[in-house]
């Protein structure tokens, strides 16, 4: 990979940091640019028209060309390297894990981590309320998922890591930020240290 490769982000995101982690488990080199979405960063003219004209990030900046949306991002990065299966079946699956995270997982459990650790919960809405228990229960039922999936298999899919456990991995690891009880789900927790465990794991604080 030749290009010049640069993340627009916030690093405290989860979305942004499965970026990184991809290209540490690839051996990519990321320069990082941050942006503070509270301050209306993502929101500028600049950005609308330079960066990414639906005012999210992260953004994966390739040369001149750009890729929002983390699991496309993500998916650019490990094209070509053993985190994407070459069995058809294998990389459909895989695939149907990473749809899976950004519909099912990510809008639960990632927006409580959101609105509990950084707004707070004395500064929601009346609609931020009213939504908070119909997202515990849904990302409740995510977590039970996976730690159902994960009977009698270390890895989402086939028999080795892939780039399903990287999307999943990066708002599951950080799910008690947002007062989901990981110690329910015993499989998951054994799936994020095993995760932790890999030569080119990156924190993601680092």
């Amino acid at each position: 990979m030749t290009d010049r490769l640069v993340l627009h982000e916030y690093a405290s995101s989860g979305n942004c940091y499965k970026v990184r982690l991809t290209a540490a488990c690839v051996g990519a080199h990321l320069e990082r640019r941050e942006y503070d979405i509270a301050k209306g960063d993502t929101r500028t003219p600049h950005f609308l028209t330079n960066v990414n004209a639906n005012g999210r990030i992260p953004v994966l900046q390739v040369g001149d060309r750009f890729i929002p949306e983390s699991n496309a991002a993500c998916y650019f990065l490990a094209d070509g390297t053993n985190l994407i299966p070459t069995d058809p079946f294998d990389h459909a699956d895989m695939l149907r894990w990473m749809f899976w995270e950004q519909y099912s997982h990510e809008p639960n459990i990632a927006t409580l981590r959101f609105w509990m650790r950084f707004l707070g919960p004395d500064n929601l809405t009346d609609v931020q309320r009213i939504q908070m228990p119909a997202k515990r229960k849904a990302g409740n039922e995510a977590l039970k998922l996976m730690d159902d999936h994960l009977a009698g298999r270390e890895w989402f899919v086939a028999s080795t890591m892939s780039l399903a456990d990287i999307v999943l991995f990066a708002y599951t690891h950080l799910a008690g930020e947002a007062d989901f009880n990981l110690g329910q789900y015993p499989r998951v927790q054994q799936w994020i240290d095993r995760i932790k465990g890999q030569p080119r794991y990156l924190a993601m604080d680092a």
